[in-house]
C-alpha cells in the first residue's frame, strides 16, 4: 500500500480516510477512532494529507506534521465541487484527496499555537462585548417602558442610572429596581473581565516585533495589530497585498461573462473582524488623514472630493491591509514617503 496523497474528512470522535496511490487510485479507505488514527498517522509514510478547514483542523495538522506530513488544509467551499454522487464521509474524503493534488488550489495556513492563543483571547474579548451591549440595551429598554429614556453608550448609562435609581418619585417597582441593579453588577462584571483581556493584548503587543511594525501604520492599533497577527502570521502566504486585501474581502466582487467585466460591492469574504477593525481604523483616519504631509494625504484628498465617505473608509482600508501586508513580509514599520509638492 503506497499512499502518496491521504484524505481526511473530520469529525469529533469518528475520521473517515481515503488513501490515492501515485497514479490517483484508491488503495485505502478507511474509518478510524481518533486514538487510532493518531496511531496510524505515526506509522504511516511521510504522505501529503489533506483536510478541511474546519473545528480542531488546526491541531492535527500540527500533530501530522510532527509525524513528518505535509499537511494541506482547504475551505470547504473548494472542496464541494469534487465530491462524486451522494454525500457521504468516504465520498468527502476521497473528494479532499482529489482536491490536494490540484495544482491550483488554495490552501489555509496552519496556525502556531501562540496564534491561536491571541486568537482566542480576541474572540472572548468579542463575546464579552457583546454581551455586555445587549445587557445595557435590555436596561435601556426597561427603563423607556417606564418613561425614562437614556442615550446609547455604556458612559452615559452610568451617568444616569444612579440617578434613576435613587429618584423615589418614578415609578420604578422594588422588583425592578433589584432586578436593574443585578443587570448592572452583571455589567460591571464583564466590564472588568474586557479590561482584564485588553491589558493582556496589549502585553502582546508591546513584545512582538510584528505587532511593533504594524502599529507604526495609520489606523491601527493594538486591537488590529494583535488581531493581523494572529490571523495572517507573517503573510507569506500571499503573494501579493492584493491577495491579502482579497483574503479579507476588500476587494470588488466580480461577476463578469461574455468578455464585458463588471464589478460590484466588496466581497466580504473572509475574517469578518478583522474586516471590521480595519474599516474602523481607516474611519479614524479618515477624521484628519486628508491633511497629512505624506503621500496618504493627497490621496485621501483626491479620493474624498470624489467617492462617498463609506467607499473612501473601504478603499483606505484596502491600502492599510497592503500596507500591513509588506511590514509582515519585510518585517519592516511604516515609513512614510513625501508626497511630490512636499519634495519640490
Amino acid at each position: 500500500m503506497n499512499i502518496e496523497t491521504l484524505g481526511i474528512d473530520i469529525g469529533k470522535n469518528v475520521f473517515h480516510a481515503v488513501g490515492l496511490n501515485a497514479i490517483g487510485e484508491v488503495v485505502l479507505r478507511r474509518q478510524f477512532t481518533r486514538s487510532a488514527l493518531m496511531r496510524f498517522m505515526g506509522k504511516l509514510a511521510h504522505c501529503k494529507v489533506g483536510m478541511e478547514a474546519c473545528g480542531g483542523s488546526q491541531y492535527l495538522g500540527r500533530r501530522f506534521e510532527r509525524f513528518g506530513h505535509t499537511v494541506r488544509l482547504m475551505a470547504a467551499q473548494f472542496v464541494k465541487p469534487y465530491v462524486k454522487s451522494n454525500k457521504s464521509d468516504f465520498n468527502d474524503a476521497e473528494a479532499i484527496a482529489e482536491a490536494v493534488t490540484r495544482p491550483t488550489m488554495r490552501f489555509v495556513t496552519l496556525k502556531t499555537v501562540e496564534q491561536q492563543d491571541l486568537q482566542a483571547l480576541h474572540r472572548a474579548r468579542s463575546l464579552l462585548m457583546g454581551q455586555r451591549t445587549a445587557l445595557i440595551n435590555q436596561l435601556r429598554a426597561f427603563l423607556l417602558e417606564r418613561g425614562m429614556t437614556v442615550p446609547k453608550g455604556v458612559a452615559a448609562l452610568r451617568r444616569r442610572l444612579p440617578e434613576v435609581l435613587e429618584d423615589a418619585d418614578n415609578e420604578l417597582s422594588d422588583r425592578l429596581r433589584a432586578l436593574i441593579d443585578q443587570i448592572w453588577q452583571q455589567i460591571s462584571g464583564l466590564e472588568a473581565r474586557i479590561a482584564t483581556l485588553n491589558a493582556e493584548i496589549e502585553v502582546i503587543a508591546a513584545t512582538d516585533t510584528a505587532c511593533q511594525h504594524l502599529l507604526s501604520i495609520p489606523g491601527i492599533g493594538v486591537l488590529t495589530a494583535t488581531a493581523m497577527v494572529a490571523t495572517i502570521g507573517d503573510g507569506k502566504q500571499f503573494h501579493c497585498g492584493r491577495e491579502m486585501a482579497a483574503f479579507l474581502g476588500l476587494v470588488p466582487r466580480q461577476h463578469s461573462t461574455g468578455g464585458k467585466p463588471r464589478l460590484l460591492g466588496i466581497s466580504k469574504r473572509g475574517n469578518t473582524y478583522l474586516r471590521m477593525l480595519l474599516i474602523h481604523g481607516a474611519r479614524a483616519v479618515l477624521r484628519g488623514g486628508d491633511k497629512r504631509s505624506d503621500r496618504l494625504g493627497p490621496w485621501l484628498r483626491e479620493l474624498k472630493a470624489r467617492r462617498p465617505s463609506n467607499v473612501t473608509a473601504v478603499a483606505l482600508a484596502n491600502k492599510l491591509a497592503r500596507i500591513a501586508w509588506a511590514g509582515l513580509v519585510h518585517g519592516e514599520g511604516y515609513r512614510p514617503r513625501l508626497s511630490r509638492l512636499e519634495v519640490a
